[in-house]
């Protein structure tokens, strides 16, 4: 398979077109690898997290499925930071390699709990009326293996991605590097969530971990290995302080009028941008105060001599993108809540039904979550080789990034009703069975539904809201852009585990044996916020007034792979 790479921007370095061209494919090529085998190892100990808590650590079901979505919060939302880190200081490659390093000490410190016995409390028996709690040793040791594996996921997760997109000037070849990039990460999750769940869970905790931390290993080595290949983006601040002046400087300057003429503006480029906006629009005017030159705020050379006071117009119009999309960074954030707490009382559910197929295999638990990863794999592909072609073909454009994200709230809001009436009836059964009977309690498969209509959400609306993001962002922001996205993700893990904390004081529905609570009237709330979220997300995408577009691609597929 072979990047094409013929829409590239000739002559941006000495290396020569064809070279560059090399350079670029086997960029492509390594990012996605690393990306991928990162998303093995860390699935490896993350996916197992809730199951290893329970069984090795003695914690009681619900606090180790609040320890997961404040792992994964976590790792969703530190991302943001190491793209700001990322931006301001060091550049993307040093930062994640830094955290690839990080998470290889916190899996190997995971494993170690897992290896010697003396790191963990005494298993529970099946004559123990009251299980051993692990000491503060124990469980400081494990919050720390915890901390930096997810500090380490969450350093490289995005930086990763970021180093890939700032590989290429075009929109179609960075859409098609998310495409495949994402694909690579749900593959890894995939084969962690089969293989290494399937060892932990039947051969050795141990052995599971152990595999994981070399998986990492060999992530980081193939990460460096094309450090030579690799376009390094110098970093050049913190764009965030430049948002911060505009801020400030409209405040002190609250009082004067706002002028039509763009000679009252200050509008001299500060940086290398090529674009330079002379007027500020009239959408949030106040802001445009920022730019108005006063007396000494610029020195006899033009220069700006007081920064908290006088900002450039492209500035003010980066701070104005900025609050432009942030409703529809809230309409993500209440779309990933209801996942991040169906992936944790999923696996609780799963550890109450039948997971036996056949006569001697047993799915493992946690294992059930792949399913989500395995149905967004096959329809990301069925996408962007069927579907998007298919609309190419009879509409005659490809569906927008906000039409790709508001199929993928349907899905997914869809998953959430369906996820109620299978905890209905599996409520049902469990508590009108016949003890006496032979009957088995309910088979896995009921669980299929639910998970699949979320991966088909996830293939739409996930890919849909990074190129989105990527596209209507500020320049200057473009390599937070990415990590916007995981941030949103870990926002949504918070709210998860406030709503679970809320629903467990104000109600019954959530003891600590679900078959005596009310899981299915969890997912109705959240089937209803689903609702609700999409009646918001619908009005947002209909005002929302879009970046002026360089090229005529606006999906995210569109690059030639052949």
């Amino acid at each position: 398979m072979m990047l094409d790479v013929n829409n590239m921007e000739e002559g941006r370095s000495s290396l020569g077109l064809a070279r560059w061209r090399a350079h670029a494919r086997i960029s492509f090529l390594l990012l996605c690898v690393a990306r991928g085998f990162m998303a093995l190892a860390m699935s490896g100990w993350q996916s197992s997290l809730i199951t290893y808590l329970i069984k090795k650590f003695n914690f009681d079901p619900i606090f180790a499925a609040q320890i997961y979505n404040l792992a994964n919060g976590c790792m969703s939302f530190l991302p943001l930071a190491a793209a700001i880190v990322a931006d301001s200081y060091f550049g993307c490659f040093p930062v994640a390699s830094v955290s690839c390093l990080i998470s290889f000490l916190g899996i190997g410190i995971i494993s170690l709990t897992a290896t010697v016995s003396s790191l963990r409390p005494r298993q529970c028996t099946a004559r123990s009326s009251i299980c051993e709690r692990p000491s503060m040793l124990q469980s400081a040791i494990l919050y720390v293996g915890i901390a930096l594996s997810v500090l380490g996921v969450g350093g490289s997760r995005f930086t990763m991605t970021t180093l890939g997109a700032n590989q290429f000037d075009d929109e179609k070849l960075r859409g098609a590097f998310f495409n495949w990039s994402f694909f690579a990460l749900n593959v890894g999750i995939t084969t962690g969530l089969t293989l290494l769940l399937y060892v932990e869970d039947s051969v050795s905790w141990s052995l599971g971990f152990w595999i994981s931390a070399g998986v990492n290993l060999i992530a980081f080595a193939v990460f460096l290995t094309g450090y030579r290949c690799y376009r390094h983006i110098k970093p050049q601040g913190s764009p965030f302080t430049s948002l911060a002046r505009v801020m400030v400087a409209s405040v002190k300057k609250r009082k004067l009028l706002i002028p039509s003429d763009s000679n009252a503006y200050y509008s001299r480029i500060q940086d290398n941008s090529e674009e330079l906006a002379l007027l500020p629009r009239e959408k949030l005017r106040f802001l445009n105060r920022a730019a108005i030159i006063s007396e000494g705020d610029v020195n006899s050379e033009g220069l700006i001599v007081k920064r908290w006071r006088l900002c450039t117009v492209q500035q003010v119009e980066d701070l104005k993108m900025l609050i432009g999309v942030s409703p529809l960074l809230i309409s993500g954030i209440l779309l990933s809540t209801p996942i991040a707490v169906q992936n944790s009382m999923t696996v609780l559910q799963a550890s109450k039904v039948d997971r036996r197929l056949g006569p001697s295999f047993e799915i493992p638990a946690g294992s059930v979550l792949v399913l989500v990863m395995l149905t967004t794999t096959i329809w990301l592909t069925f996408i962007d080789c069927l579907l998007f072609p298919a609309c190419q073909k009879l509409a005659g454009s490809l569906p927008t990034f906000l039409q790709r994200v508001g199929v993928g709230h349907v899905f997914i809001m869809l998953g959430m009703v369906v996820s109620a009436l299978v905890e209905s009836k599996r409520l049902h059964r469990s508590r009108h069975s016949n003890p006496d009977a032979a009957s088995l309690p309910m088979s896995v498969l009921w669980l299929f539904p639910q998970l699949i209509l979320v991966g088909i959400g996830e293939a739409f609306h996930y890919p849909g809201q990074l190129s989105f993001f990527y596209r209507e962002f500020p320049e200057s922001l473009k390599s937070s852009a990415t990590a916007v996205v995981g941030a949103t993700i870990g926002i949504a893990y918070y709210m998860s585990i406030a709503a679970v904390g809320m629903f467990r004081r104000r109600t019954t529905w959530l003891p600590q044996d679900l078959d005596k609570g009310r899981l299915d009237i969890v997912y109705w709330v959240l089937a209803a916020v689903g609702l609700t979220n999409f009646g918001y997300f619908i009005a947002c995408a209909c005002l929302y007034k879009p970046k002026e577009k360089t090229d005529d691609s606006d999906a995210v597929s569109g690059a030639n792979l052949n």
